[in-house]
């Protein structure tokens, strides 16, 4: 497979696929198999996608060469009230991130990851966050990309990057 993709903004259409992103990100192991609408139904996840585009939500999707979309990076303010797996603060956009396993490990998550970055920080943000589950590819990403460990949790760590 030639990795020919590109990167564009999310918009309000995006959100199925957004909701496909949560379930690839849910399923990140090898044969990772949690049903989809198990998945979407519960709070944790459905509060990343919920009335999406809000107009504090930002996000980049990447497309294939064909302009089908094959991975996607987003954040979005949650309240204190119901935090994210990866809840920094109030004023600290959460990011969720996801790519379709025949697109993984040609570096799609770093460049979404990175154009998701510049607008967080365009927008004014002055560090974003995330959740990680333990072994977990991807936490060798977010480390490369300036994410440290600000909490520890049973089986997951929140990450959080300074975008200043």
């Amino acid at each position: 497979m030639t990795a020919a993709y590109s990167i564009r903004p999310a918009v309000q259409a995006d959100g199925s696929f957004l909701g496909d992103m949560v379930v690839e990100a849910a399923n990140w192991r090898m044969g990772g198999a949690r049903a989809r609408h198990e998945i979407l139904a519960a709070d944790e996840h459905r509060r990343y996608l919920a009335g999406w585009m809000r107009p504090a939500d930002a996000g980049v999707v990447a497309v294939d060469d064909g302009g089908r979309p094959v991975g996607a990076a987003w954040y979005r303010m949650l309240p204190r009230d119901q935090p994210g797996f990866g809840f920094a603060g109030t004023a600290v956009p959460e990011l969720v991130i996801g790519v379709l396993p025949i697109w993984r490990a040609h570096g799609m998550g770093r460049t979404l990851l990175r154009r998701l970055l510049a607008e967080a920080r365009e927008q004014g943000h002055a560090r974003i966050s995330l959740s990680v589950e333990r072994g977990n590819f991807a936490q060798a990403l977010y480390r490369s990309e300036g994410f440290v460990v600000a909490q520890t949790g049973p089986a997951r760590d929140t990450m959080v990057r300074s975008l200043a």
